[in-house]
């Protein structure tokens, strides 16, 4: 609509300047036959005189178009200043787009509201188109009376052919007349300037509703994108969905193989605490009441034996105790306490106090932090390393066991299995005994794994079977490091959190 208003506008300069070349041109018929007007100057005065009348007239009709004119520049005004709001609201648009990700249906409705307001747009267009149709009107209108005043210039002229009186006023008045048409001429080629300028304007507006028009597209392209990708989360959702029941219905079934397997750990607990023990027990009164009643009447072959018995009967005793503390580690109610490890240290040491006095050992326990722990599990965990390093003292040295413990961040500790990002307390027991060979630091941590016979060293080799159970508990890492008569130091990690 813009365009075709614009060649309107061109084709009315076009017909203004063919009439005012039509005007010089009468103009120059004007002067020609001035130059033969010597007769009859009575006559032409009077003549004049209409046509100074008709000249005031077309004054009048010249500055009614000028009003026009005027009416049509701020007719312009008001479009440019309809575009620049247009432009405004399609910015505002644009912005809003670009952060309508999330709110599908919202920018539906405000799509909607745009769509509305092109509509009202559109509408304002065609009223402008309509009121340009009746301005194009105005102007055949005007052309016709132009062609009337011509008709009436041209009778004029015949009727100048006469006038030959007053002949230097005329020429005079013409003068006035011609500057007046200079004048008019110059300030129609300021209009015609504008004009281009005008042009220009409308031309840039044009480019830059393209441009945006452009970047909608590229927003629709863009919101297509987006719908199709969220339409493929949705479907990679409706999968994982899937897979979280499928894994939630191997959790219930691995739930379920693990209760039954806890009952048959109870089971297997029930049977050796009461089925097993008891006939052990009665084994061991027997050779007890033997050994105190038929001592005399036994060779000393036989006392040999008995107390062989007494000894396997023991053994098999302390067996089945560690057996039932290792099954109770992986059946008990995990309650995790924030307890001062000093005071699990003291209450060991007085359950060892006969074992320190023996081995003359001396227990330091130095820098102790508080460590989220289950209380019951971790006197258990230190008893056992406590009661090892003094059963595997050195016996040309005072057994010496060294506890520390403090809290470090998992990024400075070289350990490749700890996370950087997490806090750990670090406890530390170190002693001086006989220690172990380096590629055992593994294997020590294995059930019924001895480094030594049973001659030597008593034990059922789960004591650090145990340990290591019971620090998986916490969800940490235990290592052990030791050389040959060089002492050993256990190193464990446990989460703060």
């Amino acid at each position: 609509m813009e365009n075709n208003e614009l060649t309107l506008a061109r084709k009315e300069i076009a017909t203004q300047k063919e009439a005012n070349e039509k005007l010089s041109a009468e103009l120059i018929l004007v002067r020609k036959v001035l130059a033969f007007q010597d007769e009859e100057k009575g006559k032409r005065a009077a003549e004049l005189g209409i046509a100074n009348i008709e000249l005031a007239y077309q004054d009048e009709e010249k500055e009614k178009r000028a009003v026009e004119l005027d009416i049509a520049d701020k007719e312009l005004a008001y479009q440019d200043e309809e575009k620049g709001k247009r432009a405004e609201e399609l910015g505002i648009a644009n912005i809003e787009l670009a952060f309508q990700n999330k709110e599908k249906e919202k920018r539906a409705e405000e799509l909607g509201v745009a769509n509305k307001k092109l509509v009202f747009e559109n509408e304002e267009k065609e009223k402008r188109a309509a009121e340009l149709g009746v301005a194009n009107k105005k102007l055949v209108f005007e052309n016709e009376e132009k062609e009337k005043r011509a008709a009436e210039l041209g009778v004029a002229n015949k009727k100048l052919v006469f006038e030959n009186e007053e002949k230097e006023k005329r020429a005079a008045e013409l003068g006035v007349a011609n500057k007046k048409l200079v004048f008019e001429n110059e300030e129609k080629g300021k209009r015609a300037a504008e004009l281009v300028i005008a042009n220009k304007e409308l031309a840039f507006q044009n480019e830059e509703k393209e441009k945006r028009a452009a970047e909608l597209i590229i927003a629709n392209k863009e919101l297509a994108f987006q719908n199709e990708e969220k339409e493929k989360r949705a479907a990679e959702l409706v999968i994982a969905n899937k897979e979280l029941a499928f894994q939630n219905e191997e959790k219930e079934k691995r739930a379920d193989e693990l209760s039954i397997a806890n009952k048959e750990l109870l089971a297997f607990t029930y049977i050796s605490s009461h089925d097993l023990q008891e006939p052990l027990r009665k084994i061991q009164t027997f050779v007890s009441i033997i050994s105190s009643k038929e001592d005399k009447n036994l060779t000393e072959n036989g006392k040999y034996n008995f107390q062989r018995i007494q000894l396997a009967a023991g053994r098999m005793q302390l067996l089945i105790d560690d057996l039932l503390a290792f099954s109770r580690i992986a059946t008990t109610e995990l309650k995790f306490e924030n307890t001062d490890l000093g005071i699990i240290i003291e209450e060991v040491k007085a359950e060892l106090k006969d074992t320190i006095s023996e081995k003359h050992a001396t227990i330091e326990a130095n820098e102790l932090c508080k460590a989220n722990i289950i209380p019951f599990q971790f006197r258990q965990l230190l008893y056992n390393l406590i009661s090892n390093a003094l059963k595997f003292s050195n016996p040309e040295k005072k057994s010496h066991i060294i506890i520390t413990s403090k809290i470090e961040k998992g990024s400075i500790l070289d350990n490749a299995k700890l996370s950087p990002g997490k806090s750990y307390c670090h406890i530390t027991i170190k002693d001086n005994g006989i220690g172990f060979e380096p590629h055992f630091s593994e294997r020590i941590f294995g059930v019924f794994q001895k480094l030594h016979s049973k001659e030597t060293y008593a034990g059922t080799g789960i004591g650090l079977a145990i340990v290591k159970k019971i620090v998986e508990n916490h969800n940490g890492i235990i290592t052990a490091t030791s050389e040959l008569m060089k002492g050993s130091t256990f190193d464990i990690y446990i989460p703060t959190k």
